[in-house]
C-alpha cells in the first residue's frame, strides 16, 4: 500500500505514481492526504494494513526538517516490524524517459550491488525490505521473453542509487539472445535518515512459518544451494557375470576358453565335495 502523507511535495506525489505503476495490480494506492507520523504513532498505519489486508508500505511526506521524504516498511501480524526512512535527493520521473516500458505485472528481477549492503545492519534490513517490496507474486516456472524488468539498488557513500531498466533480446547468431538494458524509470538517489526496527526475537519470530505451508520432507531427495535436486537410489547387489550384454562375434568365448573354464568349475565343485 502507498500512502501519501499530509504534506507531500509533487516530487514526493510523482514518486509514489510511479512506485505504483510499477506495482500494479499487486499494490493499493490512497490518494487522499493522510495527517500521520509512522515513526511517532503507527495507529493510522496498522489501520490501513488491515483495511486494505497488505504487510508492505510505502509512506510520503514533506516538510522543512525533513524534505522529500520516504518510509518504507513492513508489517507483522497488523503491527509495524521495521521501517527505514529515506530522503530523495534526486528523482527522474517514468514519464521523461520516452523509451517503451514494460507491460502491467510484470515481476522484476533484483540487482543489489554494494558491500554495505552485506555489512551494516541497517543496509541489511533495507534490503530485506526492497526484495520484499519489489519481488512479486512467487512463480513455480519463468519463460526468457518474460524477464523484461531489472531493478538495480546500488549503496554507495551512504547513498542508494535504484534505477530501472527494460531487458531488450537482441539476435546475436546463436540460440541464446544477446542483452541489452534500457533505461525505463523511475530513477531515485536516496540517503538513509531514520531506521525502526525489529529486535532479532521478533524478527525471528515473524519469519516462522506454519506447519501447513513448510514443504514435506522426502526421503532419499535433497537440494543444493542453487535449488538443484539430488535423489539417491538403493539397488540390490549385481552379479556382473550374468549381466546381459549384446551378443557380439566379439564378445563370444572360443572353443579353447570354454575347455578351460569348464575345468576350473570341475576343480572348484571336486574340491567343495
Amino acid at each position: 500500500m502507498l500512502i501519501k502523507g499530509g504534506n507531500a511535495s509533487s516530487t514526493v506525489t510523482e514518486v509514489l505514481k510511479d512506485i505504483y505503476a510499477l506495482k500494479k495490480p499487486f499494490a493499493v494506492l490512497y490518494k487522499k492526504k493522510n495527517i500521520t507520523r509512522p515513526f511517532e504513532n503507527q495507529t493510522s498505519l496498522e489501520f490501513f494494513s488491515k483495511k486494505s489486508d497488505c504487510s508492505l508500505f510505502l509512506f510520503g511526506s514533506h516538510n522543512k526538517k525533513r524534505p522529500n521524504n520516504l518510509i518504507i516498511g513492513r508489517m507483522y501480524d497488523y503491527q509495524v516490524l521495521d521501517m527505514v526512512e529515506l530522503g530523495i535527493e534526486k528523482f527522474v520521473a517514468l514519464r521523461d524517459i520516452k523509451n517503451s516500458k514494460c507491460p502491467e505485472g510484470t515481476k522484476p528481477m533484483l540487482i543489489f550491488a554494494g558491500d554495505a549492503f552485506d555489512i551494516s545492519e541497517e543496509h541489511r534490513r533495507l534490503k530485506s525490505l526492497l526484495i520484499d517490496f519489489f519481488r512479486g507474486p512467487v512463480v513455480s516456472s519463468v519463460r526468457l521473453a518474460g524477464l523484461e524488468h531489472v531493478l538495480h539498488f546500488t549503496a554507495v557513500d551512504e547513498k542508494i542509487y535504484m534505477r530501472s531498466y527494460k531487458v531488450l533480446l537482441k539476435k546475436s547468431g546463436c540460440k541464446i539472445p544477446r542483452i541489452e538494458l534500457e533505461d525505463m524509470g523511475p530513477s531515485l538517489d536516496l540517503v538513509m535518515r531514520r531506521t525502526h526496527l525489529a529486535s532479532d526475537d521478533l524478527y525471528k519470530l515473524s519469519l516462522k512459518q506454519p506447519k501447513a505451508l513448510k514443504p514435506k520432507k522426502k526421503k532419499n531427495i535433497s537440494h543444493d544451494v542453487f535449488g538443484t535436486k539430488y535423489g539417491r537410489i538403493h539397488m540390490q547387489k549385481q552379479d556382473l557375470k550374468k549381466l546381459q550384454t549384446r551378443k557380439m562375434k566379439g564378445l563370444k568365448k572360443r572353443p579353447a576358453e570354454k575347455k578351460t573354464e569348464d575345468r576350473e568349475n570341475h576343480a572348484k565343485k571336486a574340491k567343495l565335495g
